[in-house]
């Protein structure tokens, strides 16, 4: 996913490195920070493969810094990405979050409301925290007042996914 939001981000216009990893952390929030030792190995491999360029502008001061664009090939990446994103893409929500951070780079309305059509294939199917042998057990059949309280926060959550997306779809 940390590719696949450095092209995003790199699609929207040329960063240098602090701020793509700034504007990273603020997408994925706290629990999964962005360290160094990350993003700049991810900038390199993408650098690479022909994906990003790099580009050395004089700074505030006497410092130059690295601005990174995205190349032709690496939107055709970006692209590919989000028309095809995998199970775990979007299953994981927020793995998912990234892609919907960037599915309007994608062109093609129809190919944009495929992939929202696959999310919302996967929250209608019966899922839960919680199994009593097959069968998932809802807020109502919980004691533990923790558990309870996740299984209505997600319960709440998947209804307003779900609500929206039929809206988008429409």
């Amino acid at each position: 996913m940390l590719e696949l939001a450095i092209l995003g981000f790199l699609a929207e216009r040329p960063l240098h490195g602090y701020e793509l990893r700034r504007r990273i952390a603020a997408l994925s929030g706290h629990a999964r920070p962005v360290s160094d030792g990350s993003l700049y190995p991810a900038i390199n491999r993408l650098r690479k493969a022909g994906m990003v360029e790099q580009r050395a502008e004089s700074g505030t001061s006497a410092a130059r810094r690295n601005v990174l664009s995205l190349t032709e090939d690496g939107r055709g990446e970006l692209h590919r990405r989000l028309r095809t994103p995998t199970d775990h893409d979007i299953s994981d929500s927020t793995r998912y979050f990234t892609v919907l951070a960037f599915l309007s780079q994608l062109p093609d309305t129809s190919a944009q409301h495929a992939v929202l059509r696959r999310r919302l294939e996967f929250l209608e199917q019966p899922a839960g925290f919680f199994y009593e042998g097959d069968r998932p057990l809802c807020a109502e059949d919980m004691d533990d007042p923790y558990r309870r309280g996740m299984l209505v926060m997600a319960r709440a959550t998947s209804r307003a996914e779900r609500a929206w997306l039929r809206e988008t779809l429409a």
